[in-house]
């Protein structure tokens, strides 16, 4: 692939982070008027369904196994997902709650070394002090409070480590497309039955919160998706890892100008450190980059 693909995917990478970020703008709309859990098990069966439809030549000849490891992946995907929206629903600051979420990234290859016997980069274990550090800052909120919402983005980091650890070995078996989609609706029907148990579906929905819902599935869920596949196609693993860092970073520039948050100087170095924490985790593939140019 030439340096012009490279500067294309990672384009479309970027604009991937900032969909991200939007998405979260999008979801915290909507939640003004769904409930947590119907608003996400909508939004991820409208997108699995949205993705079964563009990824349907690639459903032919499917085994059962694979099937199995997909709807497995969906609903580890499924119990994120249900966290993280407690978390965003309750939760009085975007930025915090996507720092405290991309935690996920740092621990991936921990769990990839505690439960499938892999070997993680030294750089992880130089990187989880920061992690733990900026934590800290970020839960004592400088006014030593502790919201449910931090224990339930954090909730959400742990699962979703386990979940990239599923995908990537379910990744090589299944198209990408029919992997997510079949992720998305798993982890749609998940959530329907945690509403039905649950919650109590308001008599109407707004048509603005209804035009939200939409945004979230097809723009912040199907789009990202496809865009994200598309990208990833085009440039090294090592680029787009370090890309996708920047999802928390435009989220809680979103919310400061969205919602006027305005976070704390001891969350303020909660998030860099935990940015740190994520570049340092990525220092292979930060090294690889330079070094290729």
């Amino acid at each position: 692939m030439g340096h012009r693909s490279h500067f294309k995917a990672e384009l479309v990478l970027l604009l991937v982070t900032i969909i991200a970020a939007f998405g979260w703008i999008f979801s915290k709309e909507a939640l003004q008027g769904l409930p947590p859990f119907f608003f996400m098990a909508a939004r991820f069966m409208v997108a699995g369904f949205v993705l079964c439809i563009a990824g349907r030549k690639y459903f032919h000849s499917l085994r059962w196994q694979d099937i199995k490891g997909a709807m497995t992946v969906g609903l580890v995907m499924g119990i994120t997902m249900a966290f993280w929206v407690l978390g965003l629903d309750q939760g009085s600051s975007l930025g915090v709650g996507a720092f405290i979420t991309s935690l996920g990234v740092i621990l991936v290859p921990v769990f990839a070394r505690f439960i499938f016997g892999d070997r993680p980069p030294v750089s992880i274990w130089f990187a989880l002090p920061f992690a733990v550090l900026g934590l800290g800052c970020l839960a004592l909120n400088g006014r030593v409070e502790f919201e449910w919402a931090l224990l339930f983005f954090m909730a959400a980091a742990v699962s979703s480590a386990l979940q990239f650890n599923l995908l990537s070995r379910m990744s090589t078996r299944l198209h990408v497309l029919v992997l997510t989609a079949i992720q998305l609706t798993v982890s749609g029907l998940f959530l329907a039955v945690l509403s039905a148990l649950t919650e109590t579906l308001p008599a109407a929905v707004p048509l603005p919160i209804f035009g939200w819902f939409l945004a979230s599935a097809l723009i912040a869920t199907s789009l990202r998706f496809l865009l994200q596949t598309y990208g990833q196609s085009l440039t090294p693993a090592s680029h787009a890892a370090v890309i996708m860092n920047l999802e928390p970073v435009w989220t809680a520039l979103l919310a400061a100008l969205w919602f006027s948050e305005q976070m704390l100087m001891i969350q303020i170095i909660g998030c860099v450190l935990i940015f740190l924490a994520m570049l340092i985790s990525r220092w292979t593939q930060i090294r690889a980059i330079f070094t290729a140019n």
